[in-house]
């Protein structure tokens, strides 16, 4: 009797993943500490209000831009690697399928089985061994800078989106209490939504999340609060 098991593995996930909690979280982050920074210095509600909506199109932008520039050069690296590889295998066929098994060994086989074992893999996709197991490069986690730059940019305008609602739908006295409160809140949910979804600790990613979070709550506010003080 044959078995089928089907194996969802959260390591899959890392090239989305990464750039939506990032985005969200710088989102939530950088809004909300700097709608905190600019009522804490006496600003009215529209100068506030202003000012978080330039935040959310500047952090945005840069987001997507500096995501797709970093990544575009991961994914350069990663091309002039694969470039080079295979070059070798055209040129030193022998001498990869040496250099293969030695990694195997290096891994635990006997030098018999990871002879065997490099041979049948150069036979069957040499370039995609050699990727794999010498380059660490494998198609679930090759750079994407498209998809980061526009995942990063989508979810940094949802995370800053979150502060400048609640900024809509309250007073002035009202704003540096509601917005660090529910920019916590927001905080708590995504980092334990991200943890849950990558298979992580729950309760970790939420703390994780927030302890930061509030770090920068707190010395915006306190800037703010020393700006005011300054200037009156």
């Amino acid at each position: 009797m044959s078995h089928q098991i089907n194996e969802n593995h959260y390591v899959t996930r890392i090239g989305w993943m990464r750039a939506s909690v990032l985005g969200a979280n710088d989102g939530i982050v950088s809004t909300a500490s700097l709608i905190v920074g600019v009522a804490a210095s006496g600003a009215s509600q529209s100068a506030v209000l202003v000012a978080a909506v330039a935040g959310l199109v500047a952090g945005a932008m840069s987001m997507a831009a500096g995501e797709y520039v970093s990544v575009s050069s991961q994914a350069d690296i990663e091309k002039a690697d694969l470039e080079r590889e295979r070059i070798e295998l055209e040129t030193d066929f022998e001498g990869e399928t040496v250099e293969l098994k030695n990694i195997y060994v290096s891994r635990g086989l006997s030098e018999s089985l990871a002879n065997e074992v490099a041979r049948e893999l150069m036979k069957h996709d040499a370039f995609g061994a050699h990727a794999r197991d010498e380059l660490y490069i494998v198609e679930h986690n090759q750079a994407n800078p498209l998809q980061a730059a526009v995942t990063s940019a989508i979810s940094f305008i949802i995370g800053a989106g979150l502060p400048v609602v609640v900024v809509f739908m309250t007073s002035i006295e009202q704003i540096i209490p509601y917005v660090s409160v529910s920019s916590i809140l927001f905080l708590a949910i995504l980092g334990g939504v991200a943890a849950y979804v990558g298979g992580a600790n729950v309760w970790k990613g939420i703390y994780r999340v927030t302890f930061w979070g509030i770090v920068a709550l707190a010395i915006t506010a306190g800037i703010g609060f020393l700006f005011d003080v300054l200037i009156t």
